[in-house]
């Protein structure tokens, strides 16, 4: 791949079958979002985390982000220019959803709905329990996103059966030569 990748797991940090882990057991040298705890978290942190991390990176980056990766990223895009060349947004979650973790996250509501400063992909199952179908497409067409649904696959994880997810791998593949 022509340019650095920074890996932004959802909380738990996606574990070693998830999509994103065995990615980066592929890619090595793609970098993985570090936060000191990843199961009580608070989006300032993951911003100011992002921030540093990115800054460390230097140059055009392609963000690959998860779940509540993906608000973070929304979050740290609201307050941060420049250096991303684009990013893979899976499996957006609804800070409003009965199933969001209320109590082991702090911030991340409100959304910043505004159009992203750089392209995006934002990919969405139709049975995500954390993030309903319709709030993923309005994301998406808030952010300036293209919009990829999958059909009914969970929340886009490990335990949807992905595996190496290859489809993702091409769209991914397809942002950063876009």
């Amino acid at each position: 791949m022509d340019y650095p990748v920074f890996v932004v797991p959802g909380i738990g940090n996606s574990g070693a079958s998830h999509w994103q882990s065995r990615w980066q057991v592929a890619h090595p040298d793609w970098r993985r979002l570090a936060v000191g705890d990843w199961d009580r978290v608070v989006c300032d942190d993951w911003v100011a985390a992002m921030e540093r991390q990115l800054v460390e990176i230097g140059g055009e980056t392609i963000l690959v982000a998860h779940s509540l990766g993906c608000l973070a990223v929304a979050h740290w895009a609201a307050r941060h220019t420049g250096r991303i060349r684009g990013a893979l947004l899976v499996a957006v979650p609804d800070p409003a959803a009965a199933a969001f973790p209320h109590a082991a996250t702090t911030g991340f509501a409100p959304l910043p709905m505004q159009t992203l400063p750089f392209r995006t992909v934002v990919v969405a199952s139709s049975d995500d329990p954390y993030g309903g179908i319709d709030h993923t497409r309005a994301c998406a067409t808030a952010w300036g996103s293209k919009l990829v649904e999958v059909g009914p696959r969970g929340h886009l994880n490990a335990a949807s059966g992905l595996g190496d997810w290859p489809d993702g791998l091409r769209l991914l593949e397809t942002l950063m030569n876009s």
